[in-house]
């Protein structure tokens, strides 16, 4: 029998350890150490953008987005219902309301056709959650936004090094968040960071990952309530070696995302979805590899299978309307979202982090097989 094979291992064979190394010999651990500026300017001219501020998780990203757009109580953000609870949660707690749209069935990312009947007076922004490995179709999004005078802020949490007829996912919108959680391309353990083109956005954005501490102030006198989001020097160093390979991660994850739709193209004949290899606009990146089982028995049969011969998986996520917390609010009363309700019941990913090997890849598959 095979050793375990969890649904994601990073790798880290670059300069992790001498950067992290030379953080503890120097006694640089905390927010203030130089590695933050450098993995800031690095990733930002990777993505394509001006501005870049560190924190400490995409969440925490996504809290500062939502402030720092000034979006409030009474406002209206139009996102998938297919996504991690983060981007809503980050809506609802600065007391505004996430207006839903179901999902493109072969992307799995947001039906762009649905976002412009859901735009009311009260609509503020669009925040768009690029998932799986394929980024939504940004231009209509964007043409929308400009058309009814509203911001964008692009989740592109699971795209590092994606693009969208030829930009970088990241590069479109007013704000941008990532995370570097370590089943990303690049991982610091726990982090994340935002990008934006405007400057008096990013100073805002700073301040309100550090407490709102005034930049020219008396010291701990505060006019407005932030976060202590920073993110740590440790964590930048981690970081900056990760983003020197990110070309060639993105290359290990392309090629085991093909052999992965080779191999198991047979499951297409029993009813499995695959992920798309690639749209009008992009190539899958595959963040993680999906797959969508003819129904929900079939699927647990599936990762209960797995799961007795030590393959680990995840299910997809579970739609934002069916949340409890957010139907004991009473939110989302009788809303239904048939595509992103079969994808989060029917849908599950197989091993993807970077450091499955190729021995690893191919017990999955013949177990499968």
């Amino acid at each position: 029998m095979h050793q375990p094979i969890p649904v994601n291992t990073p790798l880290l064979n670059g300069n992790e350890l001498k950067y992290v190394t030379e953080c503890i010999e120097t006694g640089w651990i905390s927010s203030e150490g130089p590695f933050i500026s450098k993995f800031e300017e690095g990733f930002s001219n990777f993505i394509g953008c001006e501005h870049g501020v560190a924190v400490s998780n995409g969440s925490a990203a996504l809290d500062i987005a939502i402030k720092a757009l000034n979006i409030g109580q009474g406002d209206e953000v139009i996102m998938p219902t297919f996504t991690i609870i983060s981007p809503a949660q980050s809506v609802v707690i600065a007391g505004a309301l996430p207006v839903l749209v179901d999902s493109d069935p072969l992307t799995w990312n947001m039906d762009v056709n649905q976002i412009e009947a859901k735009i009311t007076a009260r609509t503020k922004a669009i925040l768009v959650v690029h998932i799986y490995g394929l980024p939504v179709d940004m231009d209509p999004v964007l043409d929308l936004a400009k058309k009814y005078n509203l911001k964008v802020i692009e989740d592109a949490a699971e795209m590092h090094g994606q693009t969208y007829k030829d930009r970088m996912c990241g590069s479109m919108a007013d704000l941008s968040i990532f995370s570097f959680y370590p089943n990303k391309h690049i991982t610091t353990g726990e982090g994340g960071m935002l990008l934006t083109n405007d400057k008096a956005l990013a100073e805002r954005c700073k301040k309100l990952r550090n407490l709102c501490f005034e930049p020219n102030g008396p010291r701990f006198v505060h006019y407005e309530l932030g976060w202590n989001y920073r993110m740590t020097n440790l964590q930048a160093a981690l970081g900056l070696a990760q983003l020197e390979q990110i070309e060639g991660f993105i290359e290990i994850k392309r090629k085991m995302g093909a052999n992965y739709q080779h191999q198991l193209s047979f499951l297409k004949e029993k009813g499995y979805q695959l992920p798309l290899a690639k749209t009008d606009f992009a190539e899958n990146i595959y963040w993680v590899f999906g797959l969508v089982a003819p129904t929900e028995k079939e699927k647990e049969e599936m990762v209960n299978y797995l799961t007795e011969n030590k393959i680990g998986t995840r299910p997809f996520f579970w739609c934002i309307h069916e949340q409890p917390v957010f139907k004991n609010m009473g939110l989302f009363k009788d809303e239904k979202y048939p595509v992103a309700e079969k994808l989060a019941r029917n849908g599950f990913y197989l091993p993807s982090g970077l450091g499955l090997t190729l021995d690893e890849q191919k017990v999955i598959i013949k177990c499968i097989s």
